[in-house]
């Protein structure tokens, strides 16, 4: 049994096209017969702290709002985080989730110098990872992988015990774990590149960005596919605390 903790409201075209962001995430992360409950905790929806035994692991997704900010829901996600860490339950956070996890544990996060980071970016995995850590098979995933980003903050600073297991040209903490409960990822390994072009006309329209730079990211996303099969792999095998086996290529 898994649990979505929702930290954004459904965009009007995700809801037309995919029922809602949940759905997006069960599809990507889920298997054929689990239960997955919702939670929308930007909304102040959390799960009862008496329930929290039930859930064999929880997903946090990305958000319009700053991980580093102090609004009262993302403090209280931040508690429950440091519960669930407590407890050891699997727990996988996707960019502001990512973030989020970070700061909940002792990390450092904040805006990222180089600025917006849109598009499909190659994500490296390093090389020397300890022998404990849940990807042991690590020579089994290809030493690169291309993922769908969508943030202007980041990870300045992993929590103490935390692992950097990725990075990018852009961003110096794409991936890190946390023993074998723990998974943040900077990306979006849930999102397709329709979704991705509705947030940038979105962000455009909102004068998040400019013009000429929401011309320019689309314009390449033509040309480029993230390795999402790859990456809901990695997502499912560690949130059913299987191991990595990946074809050789």
């Amino acid at each position: 049994m898994y649990s979505l903790l929702l930290a954004c409201e459904d965009s009007d075209y995700v809801k037309k096209v995919y029922g809602g962001y949940f759905n997006v995430f069960v599809a990507a992360f889920g298997e054929e017969g689990e239960k997955w409950d919702l939670y929308r905790v930007v909304e102040g929806e959390f799960p009862d702290m008496d329930e929290l035994h039930k859930y064999d692991g929880f997903v946090i997704s990305g958000s319009p709002y700053d991980a580093y900010g102090n609004d009262f829901w993302i403090l209280r996600l931040c508690f429950l985080l440091q519960t669930l860490d407590a407890m050891e339950k699997k727990i996988l956070g996707i960019c502001f989730g990512h973030q989020l996890l970070c700061r909940a544990l002792g990390g450092k996060v904040g805006k990222a110098s180089t600025g917006w980071d849109i598009g499909i970016r190659k994500v490296k995995m390093v090389n020397d990872l300890s022998p404990c850590n849940f990807i042991e098979d690590l020579n089994d995933i290809p030493p690169s992988l291309s993922i769908i980003e969508c943030h202007q903050d980041e990870v300045w600073e992993v929590p103490l015990g935390a692992e950097i297991i990725a990075f990018s040209d852009k961003t110096g903490v794409e991936m890190f774990t946390i023993g074998n409960h723990i998974l943040g990822i900077q990306g979006h390994p849930e999102y397709s590149k329709d979704i991705l072009c509705n947030l940038i006309d979105r962000l455009r329209t909102n004068d998040s960005i400019e013009k000429g730079f929401a011309e320019d990211v689309k314009s390449k996303l033509e040309d480029a596919d993230p390795d999402r099969k790859c990456w809901e792999k990695i997502c499912r095998n560690f949130l059913k605390g299987r191991r990595f086996e990946f074809p050789s290529t």
